[in-house]
Order: structure tokens, then C-alpha cells, then sequence
């Protein structure tokens, strides 16, 4: 999956205002101005369309597990500069605390039929030989899962553009 494609599924999933959002950057420890992140978020086809890289969105999950976790004693963690879609989906798993079962679910949401032992194979570490790499379709599944679950309830409380 596309970064910018990641991103603009969180921002709608979770309604994340502009100021929102620059501030789970500035969590991350990216400094991305409104203009910044508006063009990432545009269109493909978008004349105005920037490509998002990988140490940017390591950024920002890296500010969403800190926003929704809490900030850890010491240093903030350092964006990747080269993420996989194992890595991203570790990262929304530890930002919104998910167990096993809670990813499972998910995935159940969006009609999607994956196994406990598949899924542990996503969370092995790469030297191992039960360790899978994540596809896209699984990402996209567990995107759409999270939306489906989360998005009903940010739009009873929406936050306010500030």
C-alpha cells in the first residue's frame, strides 16, 4: 500500500483535524506544516500531490502510539527510514493497545478470514522461518476493519477544527 493511501485511511478512520494531525508529526518528532500534510493527503492525480516517505509515516505512528499510549520514560523512538507493512501494522497494534483476537476481529469486520497462526507469522521477527510478510490485501483489510469499528464513534464526538 501507498503511504499517502495509509495516511488518508487514518486521518478519515479516527476524524483527524489538520491541527491533529501536525501535532502527532511534532509527537513523532516531524515538523510538517498544513500544507505539507494537505498535499500528502490529496489525490494521485492531484497536480499539487506529494509522495509521503517512509521516515514520515514512521513518524507519525510513531506520534499516534505516543497520543494514544502515553509517552515512554527517555528518548522518543526515531522514525524508520524504510517501513514494510509489518512494521505499520505493529505500530497501529501497539498505538491502539489491539490484542491478537482484537486484530482477528477486525479483519472479521471486513469480511476477511485469516487464521491466530497467520497472523503471528506477521509479528515474527524476519529471520525466523515462520515469519510472513504482511500483503497489502491483509493491510487493507485491517484499514477497513479499523474504519468500520472506530469511524461510527469519532463522529458522535467530533473533534473541533481548531
Amino acid at each position: 500500500m501507498q503511504n499517502n493511501d495509509i495516511l488518508r485511511r487514518l486521518r478519515y478512520t479516527f476524524h483527524l483535524t489538520d491541527t491533529q494531525m501536525m501535532a502527532l508529526f511534532a509527537e513523532g518528532g516531524l515538523t510538517a506544516s498544513r500544507e505539507v500534510i494537505s498535499n500528502w493527503l490529496k489525490k494521485d492525480d492531484d497536480a499539487d500531490f506529494v509522495s509521503l516517505y517512509d521516515i514520515d509515516l514512521a513518524a507519525f505512528l510513531n506520534g499516534f502510539i505516543i497520543q494514544k499510549r502515553g509517552k515512554k520514560e527517555g528518548e522518543t523512538p526515531k522514525p524508520e527510514k524504510s517501513l514494510n507493512n509489518n512494521i505499520i501494522l505493529r505500530k497501529l497494534k501497539i498505538a491502539l493497545n489491539l490484542k491478537d483476537d482484537d486484530i482477528l476481529d477486525l479483519l472479521n469486520l471486513a469480511d476477511f478470514k485469516f487464521s491466530r497462526h497467520e497472523l503471528s507469522a506477521l509479528f515474527r521477527k524476519p529471520e525466523q522461518d515462520q515469519y510472513r510478510a504482511c500483503k497489502d490485501q491483509v493491510l487493507r483489510n485491517f484499514l477497513m476493519g479499523l474504519q468500520l469499528k472506530f469511524r461510527k464513534n469519532n463522529l458522535e464526538n467530533p473533534a473541533h477544527e481548531s
